[in-house]
């Protein structure tokens, strides 16, 4: 017989390696086919509902990166919740409207004029459905559980007619209003945008100085004076109708030497823009505050027909050009509102497609804006009004879809005004919790500055502005209209709109004293995307049985503080008075591993497909947790290696505490705390400890401080101490002793407190891990309660002590090395050691009853007083430690020097305890002996 026969080495089929690529589709497919999500929420049908509501994703595409963190954090905060106590449904969502779709189909050859509205609405719905489909693919390949045959999709006809009644009731209130003031206008999508549709890309532009002959100085300036005007937009001269100052700023009247003009500029810019003109002398001639000069006239350059007047405004600065601003009210958003009680024209002389139009004049129509700069130079050069050209390079608004520069342009649209209700929305945010806190004061800051939002689109796939015109051109927004075509929308989808004529959209017998005929029409633009998603509280909250509003989380990346978090906030408070979320959790976007954002076109992507193939989702969810989602975040193939060798640290760990209660019965073998060896009661109450810490962080969604907590329990708890020492009693120990059995206990609550803990991260090997579980209460591992932290009274007093013991151990460790290093000893089993404590800590350890030998790793202990110690005896850490070589010979068996080997004469290489487990569970080694 083999020594190694009588040891208790563990035993698993649970696999060292998890082949997850092959394993986690497996495994999937049952939670799928066996309805697991619908299974959890029945079995918490009575318990206190926890409500994540999904923010829709765009529906076109694979899912990326972004895309998978965002639904793994979803999927982990969902599971944890359900095995905390809560019902937690969650209905996932897809944004299905808008013009990305509509490209999609351009691409594919369609031309949208050339069919009717209905048929292109036709083909995007198809197209956005596929898109659903493949995404829907792709989540559940990341483990997510949700309610996937019944997602909220932003086309389906009783969400449509659930935000056309959000609008209803904002048009009640007076929220909603047609203007022609300057919008974010995309002459790329051809249609106006919001402000969650803009990203800003540094862009280089020509600025240009010229002048402006006073026309009427009223008394403060001669009619011979020129305004030095200043203008990063060359095409907006063609649309100029005023000239704006800063009514507290110095304006100078100034003559050039050798020149008959004089020229008007700001006091602070005149020794900054004097050498740009080619003044190198000059007499100042005057001085004005800009107050004294509003409702002068100016000369337009070259269109006579045009005076320009000035204007004070505050918007103007003297950070750059001369103090003066070339003001177009079209082409401008505060251009619009300093000219807007000066009554002047709101000129608009580009078209939707980024062309000039007649009304700019002969000399530009039919060309495109951002061609026409070298014109506008020629004419102010022939009327001897230019004065200097500059470069500069500029953050610029760029439509966030074509990635081309945007322009403002003033066309009538639709708009909801916020200043009814603004301070509403602000005092709702006091009642929101923030992750992280800094949340609140951004999502305050741009409702508090947020100016009116553009609900109308000149596209054609979304959801109808449902407002009708008379004949008189009154538009027409009354609730019973709304609602009447909310109940059409609801029953036959919005396409209706686009099929019926006005007449039969509207109620039966419908009249309107603005039409006298009887004859409407009706509103040709959509609705916003932000306002389709943004009345997601009210198409999925407010409509679903099992779903409650306001919802307890909303979770998405930091773009949607201006994006969803702003308009469903907006709309919500708008018509119910409240925030349509009580906290709200923002993540960081992910970036290669230098840095950089990742993008198709440098390369430097990571696809969620690739790495489920290639190393697992497991991996991927794994990593979600070790980041600071609160900021940007680094992942690359490098990154995603250190986190598949934390999984295997984590899976290895599991392995073997699975392989050493292989042989243990809970119910009958299971060892109560108060019997438990000191090591294993301190080991209890440090696994209590992290089920406390643990569920703490997933509770207050500080995902990396559970892997924190999980990696340093099994680095340090664990592999460093706990298991190190455990192999000296779960392996050498008599099956059913009771250090083997106390050990084991702990083994035993410790894999099936970690695979609970893991699961809403890692779910496919905490379901694996609970195949191998002798606890078959539950198929499925997601059917269990997060373990439940105990209290033990005297815990805070075992780990005081513990201390204790690791400085002792510590220090031995120190002695060990040092002998070690002297080739005194190679293994720790090799040393005899006496130990010099103080009356304090011989106290402690006597306290504990802890078998610090053991704990040590050492063959022989002993323990004296710190007084007894020889002089010549080494210190470390303030104890004294004497190292020796171990007395007695090495057992084969448990690896240890003894010195009473051959005790029992049958087995002379044996202690006598071992020799006594021998006898009594092995007894055919007592008939056949060792193998020498």
């Amino acid at each position: 017989m083999k020594y190694k026969e009588t040891l208790n080495l563990g035993k698993t089929a649970f696999p060292m390696r998890g082949s997850l690529p092959k394993t986690e589709p497996e495994r999937e497919k049952v939670w799928f086919d066996e309805d697991l999500y619908g299974q959890r929420l029945a079995q918490n049908e009575k318990k206190p509902h926890f409500n994540l509501h999904d923010g829709p994703p765009y529906a076109n595409g694979n899912i990326h990166l972004g895309h998978a963190l965002n639904k793994i954090t979803k999927d982990i905060i969902v599971r944890f919740k359900n095995m905390s106590g809560f019902y937690a449904p969650y209905v996932p969502g897809w944004d299905t409207h808008g013009l990305p779709i509509e490209q999609q189909l351009t691409k594919a050859g369609y031309n949208r004029k050339s069919m009717p509205k209905a048929k292109w609405r036709n083909l995007a719905k198809d197209f956005a459905l596929e898109q659903v489909a493949k995404q829907k693919k792709d989540f559940k390949r990341l483990g997510v559980l949700a309610d996937w045959d019944h997602p909220y999709i932003t086309l389906q006809p009783e969400y449509e007619a659930a935000q056309l009644r959000v609008f209803g009731e904002m048009a009640k209130k007076g929220y909603i209003f047609k203007g022609a003031k300057p919008v974010y206008w995309s002459w790329s999508s051809e249609s106006a945008l919001a402000e969650a549709e803009i990203e800003y890309h540094d862009l280089k532009s020509t600025s240009l100085f010229y002048a402006n002959r006073v026309k009427d100085g009223k008394g403060v300036l001669d009619n011979d004076t020129y305004l030095v005007v200043w203008t990063t937009t060359p095409f907006t001269v063609t649309a100029s109708r005023g000239v704006t100052v800063g009514p507290d700023f110095d304006y100078v009247v100034v003559k050039p030497a050798g020149q008959d003009k004089k020229y008007v500029v700001a006091k602070d810019l005149l020794e900054t823009v004097a050498p740009k003109f080619g003044w190198e002398d000059y007499e100042v001639l005057e001085e004005h505050k800009g107050s004294e000069l509003e409702n002068i006239t100016a000369y337009h350059p070259w269109d006579k027909d045009v005076a320009e007047v000035v204007m004070v405004g505050d918007h103007v600065t003297l950070d750059s050009g001369t103090g003066l601003v070339h003001t177009a009210p079209g082409f401008g958003e505060d251009d619009y509102n300093v000219s807007k009680p000066y009554g002047l024209e709101v000129a608009v002389t580009v078209d939707e497609k980024g062309m000039m139009t007649k009304s700019a004049g002969p000399d530009f129509e039919g060309r495109f804006y951002d061609d026409v700069t070298g014109t506008v130079i020629t004419k102010l050069q022939e009327a001897g009004l230019f004065l200097a050209k500059e470069s500069i390079t500029h953050s610029y608004p760029f439509d966030w879809r074509t990635k081309k520069p945007i322009i403002w342009r003033a066309v009538p649209q639709w708009f909801a005004s916020i200043d009814g209700f603004r301070q509403e929305i602000l005092d709702q945010l006091d009642n929101v919790n923030f992750y992280p806190a800094w949340g609140q004061k951004r999502l305050h800051n741009m409702i508090a500055s947020r100016g009116d939002w553009v609900i109308s689109r000149q596209r054609v796939w979304g959801v109808p502005l449902p407002i009708f015109y008379a004949e008189d051109g009154t538009a027409i927004l009354d609730a019973d209209v709304i609602e009447h075509v909310a109940q059409l929308v609801a029953k036959h989808g919005s396409n209706i709109w686009f099929e019926k004529e006005a007449k039969e959209l509207l109620p039966e017998g419908y009249t309107n004293v603005h039409s006298p005929n009887g004859v409407f029409k009706k509103e040709e633009d959509i609705m916003d995307v932000w306002f389709d998603s943004g009345s997601s509280w009210n198409g999925v909250l407010r409509q679903r049985p099992n779903l409650d509003f306001p919802a307890d989380l909303y979770l998405e990346g930091s773009d949607q503080y201006r994006g969803w978090f702003n308009s469903s906030l907006i709309t919500s408070v708008a018509v119910t008075g409240q925030a349509p979320y009580k906290n709200l959790l923002s993540q960081g976007f992910t970036l290669d591993g230098k840095g950089n954002k990742m993008s198709k076109s440098l390369g430097n992507t990571i696809s969620p497909a690739e790495v489920g193939d290639q190393l697992g989702v497991e991996i991927l969810r794994l990593w979600t947790i070790t980041v600071d989602t609160s900021q940007d975040m680094p992942v690359s193939q490098e990154i995603l290696k250190q986190v598949a060798d934390s999984y295997r640290k984590i899976r290895n760990t599991m392995r073997f505490l699975l392989a050493n209660t292989s042989d243990f019965n809970y119910a009958k073998d299971a060892v109560p705390f108060e019997k438990r060896e000191a090591h294993d009661k301190y080991a209890t109450i440090v696994l209590n400890d992290l089920i406390k810490g643990i569920e703490e962080a997933y509770a207050n969604y500080r995902f990396n401080d559970v892997f924190s907590k999980l990696i340093n329990f099994i680095n340090v708890d664990l592999s460093a101490f706990y298991l190190d020492v455990a192999k000296d009693v779960v392996y050498v120990e008599a099956p059913d002793s009771k250090q083997r059995r106390s050990m084991q206990t702990v083994f035993y609550e410790t894999v099936q407190a970690l695979t609970k803990l893991i699961l809403p991260v890692l779910p496919h090997t905490a379901e694996e891990i609970w195949t191998y579980l002798p606890d078959d209460s539950t198929k499925f591992a997601y059917l269990q309660d997060m373990p439940e932290a105990k209290e033990f009274p005297e815990a805070d007093d075992i780990k005081s002590k513990w201390q204790t013991i690791f400085a002792i151990r510590s220090a031995a460790n120190k002695a060990i090395e040092m002998a070690r290093e002297a080739n005194l000893i190679g293994k720790n089993s090799e040393a005899a050691m006496t130990l010099y404590l103080s009356d304090e800590q011989l106290a402690t350890v006597e306290a504990l009853g802890l078998d610090l030998r053991l704990m040590l790793m050492v063959s022989q202990l002993d323990l004296k007083k710190s007084s007894e110690a020889p002089a010549d005896v080494p210190s470390f850490d303030g104890v004294q430690i004497q190292v020796e070589k171990a007395r007695g010979g090495l057992s084969p068996r448990d690896r240890r020097y003894h010195e009473d080997l051959g005790a029992d004469s049958a087995f002379p290489e044996l202690a006598a305890y071992e020799a006594k487990i021998v006898r009594d569970f092995y007894p055919e080694a007592v008939e056949e002996g060792f193998e020498k």
